[in-house]
């Protein structure tokens, strides 16, 4: 078969600034300062890979519109997921100007660092159903613990395009395995929810894990999702807390090596591919 262009699905931008990033605390003192896309391309594509979606890691629709900037000025950037207040009620308005951007593929909000209940709100909800009627996807950013809050979500609105950042966050440091596969069978029964092989390192002991360690999480979500509702990231550079770009990378096509190829084609690019439609971006 053909071989697909290799995308990462997840990573990210920024010029640092503390309060902009007030997330970033001393545990992860490493990533204050920029990361740019002159950092990010050599490794990426010296790791085998073309392109690449750049996620919000702010609540900022001035962030999106510098994402976007970036993207128009390097083509191997396919795709921007943003961010929008989608609780506003002028949301329909600003989704519909943001959906005009050739580089828009997704919107997403920080949910993890809500409280419990977050996703059940109406004002929300309107938000998501206004992001449904223009035709963008939305990136769920959570912890474990609240994956049975994300069914219930997705159950609300099933012709919305949903794709999981980063499996839904396990404690692979605590080893909470078995509850999180659990919820992440009942959440990928939902043919309208994809997810992302991205952001294991940084749950796992960032100085001692290995990718035995990982490697049955990524198993457990291809025999949950399947290859073809399954796209790899890198996360970068929260990565780097953890592991460097290619070791990353090489987790997730480590644990793919004994897969058919069309299996690997698809986590390695071609379910980015179709679910964002990037062929038509680049």
């Amino acid at each position: 078969m053909d071989r697909v262009r290799r995308i990462d699905a997840h990573q990210h931008f920024w010029r640092y600034d503390p309060v902009a990033y007030d997330w970033i605390d001393e545990s992860m003192a490493p990533l204050k300062r920029d990361f740019l896309p002159a950092e990010l391309e050599p490794e990426l594509h010296a790791a085998g890979f073309e392109g690449c979606v750049s996620v919000q890691a702010r609540q900022s629709a001035d962030e999106t519109a510098w994402l976007l900037r970036l993207a128009s000025e390097h083509a191997w950037i396919e795709g921007v997921v943003g961010w929008v207040d989608l609780q506003s009620p002028e949301v329909a308005p600003a989704l519909a100007a943001l959906a005009g951007e050739p580089k828009i593929v997704g919107v997403r909000h920080v949910v993890q660092a809500e409280a419990d209940g977050f996703l059940d709100r109406p004002a929300f909800r309107r938000g998501i159903a206004a992001l449904e009627h223009v035709g963008l996807a939305y990136d769920i950013l959570v912890f474990a613990r609240q994956l049975p809050e994300v069914v219930r979500f997705a159950d609300a609105f099933p012709s919305q395009r949903f794709v999981l950042d980063h499996l839904g966050k396990p404690d692979i440091r605590g080893n909470g395995f078995d509850s999180w596969r659990r919820v992440l069978d009942r959440l990928a029964a939902r043919p309208h929810v994809w997810a992302k092989l991205s952001g294991l390192v940084t749950e796992a002991d960032w100085r001692a894990w290995t990718p035995n360690d990982l490697r049955r999480y990524v198993h457990a979500a291809l025999d949950a999702f399947g290859p073809d509702r399954l796209m790899i990231g890198s996360d970068w550079p929260v990565c780097t807390l953890a592991a460097d770009y290619r070791t990353t990378m090489d987790v997730v096509r480590g644990a793919l090596d004994e897969r058919p190829a069309r299996e690997r084609e698809a986590v390695l690019g071609g379910t980015a591919s179709r679910f964002w439609n990037l062929e038509q971006r680049v």
